[in-house]
């Protein structure tokens, strides 16, 4: 017998199945605040369907996208015009990490896929001085305040697909078909962890169990 905790979460599965939104591209807006206006070389891990690195070419000379899934690599390219200053590549950070260093770097829910420490040890390495780091990353709840803010997000949620989608059903974006995994560290253990690589790195939760990080190599 199913519980009424149990019908309500398959009620908002069903309701977010038929309006699904893009966490991440939610903070794609809040990404470019971070960033000066121009800047020359850019580098996007994770890059997916290539929306963020898209935008990044707006305001920079040069744009490669990294990401390891091959087919969503050619998607990418598909969905970006000949002439934008962009290319993807196929590859696993922090190995695939070449060329640089970049004057930004960027990584959206990726960063719980690789091993932390080390790939923000190449961002910092391929960082150029004076450039900008932006995480947006996702945290295993643990905390009664991570727990508040997954309870006030569980709300958030629906308004944002109800609103973005005009209360209309809708196919699913293409930048939320890569692969996905849970993440398995805490915020606190990331804060921890970032502090030790970047030191002076700014760390703060978000809602829709996100957690952002900036760092300034100075």
């Amino acid at each position: 017998m199913t519980t009424p905790t149990v019908r309500l979460f398959q009620a908002l599965d069903r309701f977010h199945a038929a309006r699904p939104w893009d966490h991440n591209a939610h903070y794609h807006r809040w990404i470019m605040r971070q960033l000066p206006r121009r800047f020359d070389r850019a580098l996007d891990v994770g890059s997916g369907t290539g929306d963020l690195a898209r935008l990044l070419a707006g305001r920079a000379a040069t744009v490669r996208g990294l990401d390891a899934d091959p087919a969503i690599v050619d998607r990418a390219r598909e969905l970006t015009p000949s002439a934008s200053p962009v290319t993807f590549a196929v590859g696993d950070a922090p190995a695939a990490i070449t060329e640089g260093p970049y004057d930004v770097i960027t990584c959206v829910a990726t960063l719980h896929h690789l091993p932390f420490s080390d790939t923000l040890t190449a961002f910092r390495q391929h960082l150029s001085p004076g450039g900008t780091l932006v995480v947006v990353g996702l945290a295993r709840a643990r905390s009664v305040g991570d727990h508040l803010l997954g309870m006030a997000a569980l709300v958030m949620n629906v308004a944002m697909a109800w609103l973005k989608n005009r209360g209309r059903r809708a196919p699913r974006p293409a930048s939320m078909t890569a692969p996905t995994r849970p993440a398995t560290m805490t915020f606190a253990d990331i804060a921890d962890e970032a502090r030790t690589v970047l030191p002076g790195v700014r760390l703060r939760r978000r809602l829709f169990w996100r957690y952002t990080l900036v760092w300034h190599n100075r």
